[in-house]
């Protein structure tokens, strides 16, 4: 069953969500900060000319030292009925500004020969001590009814208190006004930014989204998916997505890898029981013959005796490479030391002389060339690639042995003009139990060769065509090479 595709559902809990939640967040933020500010600085500017106002008229009626009955004789606040008490011409309407008079109990008395007013009646009352209010420089909030008023005094010199205010009524319906259009114009742009978050995580996001599209795929077992670079990602994203994609490489060579070598642990393990079967077999049958009493012949038990010893020594030495393998698959800590590899390479030489008289052998190994190695290991190289000419090809067949140091290498050379290898053959010359054409020998020769040359840190390539025989050179690596010395002669 596949696995549902996550990210299906965008939710307030999704990233997407939270982003856009955010951003809203902070412009609500920022916009209810800016009209508390914009609003207290308004409702300061426009009380300050307020307060001004009235402090001016405050003061000017202050320094004309005229008594309450002098105004009325002077007729100097003849305007009062026209401008400071409006409530004259029109009695349905609350007054923006009050002017009243009122004696030493704060009672209100009548100017210009009026009585007072609701209006100035209910500011007298609003006012619980003239006298406290002459003496503030600054104007005080009253309410008058339902209305409220910024109000001041003073005193004239007859004792009388002149009480004076204006409304605030209209600075606080235009206050009020600012925020509704603040909020109203806040809340729009709100709106506006939501749609344009979620457009644009949209589609920055698409790139998290194709990550998980292509994690979803990989793990429904497509290990070839990668996630596609896009056009709109940013840096950190672009970066995600390159390791993403390094790290899905990785994953993917690992896994073909462990799956390559599971394949060729089965093979080997089929291999093998195959190759100890046939020794196993052999034994066991001539065993039973003799059970049976089927070799009376000494002559009989002393062949099959014979052949039951061979098959013995070849399950031997079929174990034995198959524990050299398995030694260096465990990677074993190599006896280094200086190894006259010109002298390795002499013996070996001498070697195949003497089991093969009749073959041509060609040896460049003169003087004396140290190698920093384990000798046991490059004996076991060295006799596996000659058992492998030996074993493969023709007796009367030339063979070169050489070895030199080059470009910081020591490349050691076993060629022969046998008939060679196809192509095919050659990719699968160092595969375990590997015989080409199902010649002799165990197929584990050049395994152990590959071995033996990878835990000295070296490399082992092979150069052969149908009818141009087989070249094996072993490179090791330049740190594992020693000085040169001496010189003698070749072989």
């Amino acid at each position: 069953m596949k696995a549902g595709r996550p990210g299906g559902r965008h939710g307030i809990h999704s990233l997407r969500g939270k982003l856009t939640l955010a951003n809203v967040a902070l412009l609500a933020i920022g916009i209810v900060a800016a009209t508390a500010v914009s609003v207290m600085g308004m409702r300061y500017y426009l009380l300050d000319q307020i307060d001004g106002n009235l402090v001016k008229t405050r003061d000017s009626l202050g320094s004309t030292r005229l008594t309450l009955r002098d105004l009325d004789s002077l007729n100097v606040l003849s305007f009062a009925r026209d401008r400071l008490v409006p409530e004259a011409r029109n009695q349905d309407r609350t007054p923006d500004s009050i002017f009243t008079a009122v004696d030493g109990r704060g009672e209100p008395v009548g100017v210009l020969g009026l009585q007072p007013t609701e209006a100035q009646r209910g500011l007298a009352g609003a006012v619980d001590d003239p006298k406290a209010l002459t003496a503030d420089p600054e104007p005080h909030d009253v309410t008058v009814g339902d209305t409220a008023y910024r109000t001041t005094a003073t005193r004239l010199p007859d004792g009388t208190y002149v009480l004076l205010a204006t409304s605030t009524e209209l600075l606080h319906n235009g206050v009020a006004k600012a925020v509704r259009m603040n909020l109203a114009i806040g809340g729009l742009l709100l709106a506006l930014l939501a749609c344009l978050t979620m457009v644009s995580v949209r589609r920055r996001m698409q790139p998290l989204e194709d990550m998980v599209e292509t994690s979803s795929a990989i793990a429904e077992g497509d290990l070839t998916r990668r996630v596609p670079s896009s056009r709109e990602a940013t840096l950190e994203v672009e970066q995600l997505r390159v390791a993403l994609n390094s790290m899905l490489h990785q994953v993917e060579s690992a896994y073909r890898t462990r799956e390559r070598s599971a394949a060729q642990l089965r093979r080997f393990v089929a291999d093998a029981s195959h190759e100890l079967r046939t020794p196993l077999s052999a034994i066991r049958g001539y065993l039973q013959l003799y059970d049976r009493g089927m070799l009376s012949d000494p002559d009989e038990r002393k062949r099959a005796w014979v052949r039951v010893l061979a098959e013995t020594d070849r399950m031997g030495r079929l174990v034995d490479e198959l524990l050299t393998l398995a030694r260096l698959d465990q990677q074993p800590e190599l006896r280094l030391r200086n190894v006259d590899i010109s002298r390795l390479v002499r013996d070996a030489a001498e070697d195949l002389r003497v089991q093969q008289p009749e073959r041509p052998i060609a040896v460049d190994a003169a003087g004396s060339l140290l190698v920093r190695a384990d000798e046991s290991g490059l004996r076991q190289v060295l006799g596996n690639l000659v058992a492998n000419v030996r074993t493969h090809t023709p007796a009367d067949v030339p063979v070169r042995l050489g070895v030199e140091r080059a470009d910081g290498q020591v490349r050691l050379c076993v060629a022969d003009q046998g008939p060679g290898l196809c192509a095919e053959d050659a990719a699968r010359v160092f595969d375990r139990f590997f015989r080409a054409g199902g010649g002799a020998g165990s197929g584990l020769g050049m395994a152990i060769v590959q071995g033996v040359v990878q835990a000295h840190g070296g490399e082992v390539t092979v150069r052969t065509a149908p009818g141009e025989g087989l070249a094996v050179t072993v490179g090791l690596p330049a740190g594992a090479a020693g000085q040169e010395s001496g010189s003698g002669s070749g072989s």
